[in-house]
């Protein structure tokens, strides 16, 4: 761990405040020199076992979605389960989404009012090959290097090991500029034990391993995004609009129910919740259930 002067951070240019916790630090520092940090033990092992039995559960129910038994591509990997849409589909998921040490973290590399982009399972079955490497912002047309348009957490369900699929990382790339192109041979896995997790940046360049064990490798990705950014899973349209008032107020702001200042993200000038209930209220005008709706 680099050393570090407490009352001192590296200059960031787009820190969005100051830094209160100075247990933060050494943390922040690792991001800013490696574009990684692992979180040991972030989740207690009832909640990681809740999480994996209701995975379960999901996969095997008409909602688990269009990849809950393979991938359609080889970026998916043809092996590896996801399921998409966690926040419309169980509220056992919602903890993994506002770890205090990442919503912190997120504090300082992202602007206010960051979005959820992407929450899904990445269940990864033996005999998936690697990944292609990448860097989660490498659809956005600017060229690098650049500061981060959002940062990722994966959530490890089961231990992450050098042979079951572990994220491999290389690590200082998020500083790289358009060159030099990553390869393999760069790249470390991410070993770290059940209930840890992995908090990087979306310039970092990284993958899913390839699983040589006997046993699949379970985990959870939330990825967020700056405010201004669209995100890559629509998540007005993903979570139903009736589940809103079960979702903590928080999560619900980082789908993008929130009005980032002045104006973004308004709906006819008003707060998009409000343009909820006139649909609900419309709804009701043409004799159509929408009761759950107007308790937003």
């Amino acid at each position: 761990m680099t050393t570090h002067d407490p009352d001192v951070l590296p200059n960031h240019q787009h820190v969005p405040g100051d830094v209160k916790d100075s247990s933060l630090f050494p943390l922040i520092q690792d991001v800013l020199r490696d574009g990684f940090v692992i979180i040991p033990n972030a989740f207690s092992p009832e909640t990681v076992a809740a999480a994996k039995k209701e995975i379960e559960v999901l996969s095997k129910s008409p909602v688990a979605g269009v990849s809950a038994n393979g991938g359609r591509n080889s970026f998916e990997g043809h092996q590896t389960a996801r399921i998409y849409a966690l926040l419309n589909k169980s509220r056992r998921f919602d903890e993994f989404c506002m770890h205090p040490t990442v919503m912190a973290l997120n504090d300082y590399f992202l602007s206010p009012g960051y979005l959820i982009t992407a929450f899904h399972t990445i269940c990864i079955q033996p005999g998936e090959t690697a990944q292609s490497l990448h860097n989660d912002d490498g659809f956005i047309n600017v060229p690098r290097p650049h500061p981060p348009f959002g940062t990722a957490i994966m959530v490890a369900l089961d231990d992450y090991t050098a042979d079951n699929g572990s994220t491999v990382v290389i690590p200082s790339s998020h500083t790289w500029g358009s060159t030099p192109l990553p390869r393999r041979s760069d790249a470390i896995p991410v070993v770290m034990p059940s209930g840890s997790l992995v908090f990087f940046l979306s310039t970092l360049w990284h993958g899913g391993g390839s699983n040589t064990s006997s046993a699949q490798r379970r985990a959870l990705t939330v990825q967020y995004c700056q405010p201004w950014c669209r995100q890559m899973e629509n998540q007005v349209l993903a979570v139903d609009w009736e589940n809103l008032h079960t979702i903590h107020p928080k999560i619900v702001d980082m789908l993008g129910y929130k009005i980032l200042p002045p104006f973004i993200g308004n709906v006819d000038g008003a707060h998009p919740l409000k343009a909820i209930k006139k649909i609900a209220e419309k709804y009701k005008q043409a004799g159509r259930e929408a009761d759950t709706i107007s308790k937003l």
